[in-house]
């Protein structure tokens, strides 16, 4: 995952001891992060590069690691999956109800339960709580190599690139896993290509199997320069790979402000703004998010303000700044498929600094 202009809402958010282990938690513990840094932009079929977009602290976080670091000191109770949500009648408390027949009773509940969040369908229900799938889809890669294709792969970026192919693709190339610099055989790559998929298309091919999707995204990177095209043609018929569709979920679209009971329940992350990852933001954003809600609570409790205006605020600011960001990213997304656009998109024209344009609709 990558952290840029959320890194200081982190950094707020644990101790400093904490802050002091973020270089563990990297993809290549060993590579300091850059204080400048750029993200090349390639045209993925001629492999020249068409843009250099600087980046501040870029860090890029191994999800496993970072969850590991974050949850010390936490009580974190995994597999248990939430029903419904009782109120008291007093509009002070709420009752999480799961399907293990237990129950936790809270001032406040906090949906981050991703972007098909059962809470955020709880709150507005089936349809307007749903995802909206877009016609946009990717086929992802995790993949080792011998010590002298890892070399050649990882000698185009020691950390991440970007591709934009004229044949209507996205794609990104990355390291995932680097614990030992000196084996280059123990390195992991992670890469994906993205291209425009109708809703229709999507369906049809929902039951392909692993190798039908291999075979195609494997067809894709023939048009690609390396590092993809060697990437993919180096895997082995049977690898592993991961389909998915490109969602969104907009909190400041009609129908999709929930009513938050008084400030006792409320959404935060994906669960409330779902985002296309094109332009890197979704990370931030959560951890954004976190930061302002952790000062809305500290205000309550202190007496400042009550529980449900401390809760208000917190959702109005989230609901501008990060409903215009998905509004953005899925802009972005499509540009980024369309030829004729690419160069206009808010990537290669912004950056991945944060937008500050809020947007309802």
């Amino acid at each position: 995952m990558g952290l840029h202009w959320g890194a200081d809402s982190l950094k707020s958010l644990i101790p400093d001891e904490l802050w002091a282990q973020i270089q563990s938690v990297q993809v290549d513990p060993s590579e300091p992060t850059a204080e400048y840094d750029c993200l090349n932009f390639l045209n993925a079929q001629s492999g020249e590069t068409m843009a250099t977009i600087p980046v501040q602290y870029f860090y890029r976080l191994r999800r496993d690691k970072l969850r590991h670091l974050l949850s010390q000191g936490i009580d974190v109770r995994y597999g248990r999956n939430m029903q419904a949500i009782e109120y008291a009648e007093d509009g002070r408390h709420a009752t999480t109800l799961c399907d293990d027949g237990q129950s936790i009773t809270t001032r406040l509940v906090v949906g981050t339960d991703g972007a098909r969040s059962t809470t955020r369908q709880l709150l507005l229900g089936s349809s307007a709580g749903r995802i909206r799938y877009l016609p946009y889809c990717a086929t992802f890669v995790q993949a080792s190599y011998n010590a002298e294709q890892a070399r050649f792969l990882r000698a185009f970026h020691p950390l991440y690139l970007a591709g934009i192919n004229p044949a209507g693709y996205f794609s990104f190339f990355g390291l995932h896993n680097a614990e030992d610099p000196a084996q280059p055989e123990s390195w992991t790559f992670f890469f994906y290509i993205s291209w425009h998929s109708t809703l229709e298309e999507q369906k049809d091919t929902a039951e392909w199997t692993n190798a039908q999707r291999l075979q195609q995204v494997k067809e894709f990177a023939k048009t690609f320069a390396d590092p993809w095209r060697s990437a993919f043609e180096w895997l082995e018929d049977d690898h592993q790979v991961w389909y998915m569709n490109l969602t969104d979920f907009n909190p400041g679209s009609r129908d999709h402000r929930w009513n938050n009971r008084g400030g006792c329940v409320t959404l935060a992350g994906d669960a409330a703004h779902a985002m296309t990852y094109q332009r890197g933001q979704g990370l931030n954003h959560s951890v954004t998010d976190a930061a302002n809600l952790a000062e809305c609570i500290r205000d309550f409790v202190q007496g400042r303000v009550s529980q449900s205006e401390a809760i208000t605020r917190y959702e109005n600011e989230m609901i501008s700044r990060a409903g215009g960001e998905v509004c953005l990213s899925t802009t972005n997304t499509e540009m980024l498929h369309n030829w004729e656009k690419v160069l206009s998109s808010p990537v290669l024209n912004s950056g991945l600094k944060r937008n500050n344009t809020a947007h309802v609709g």
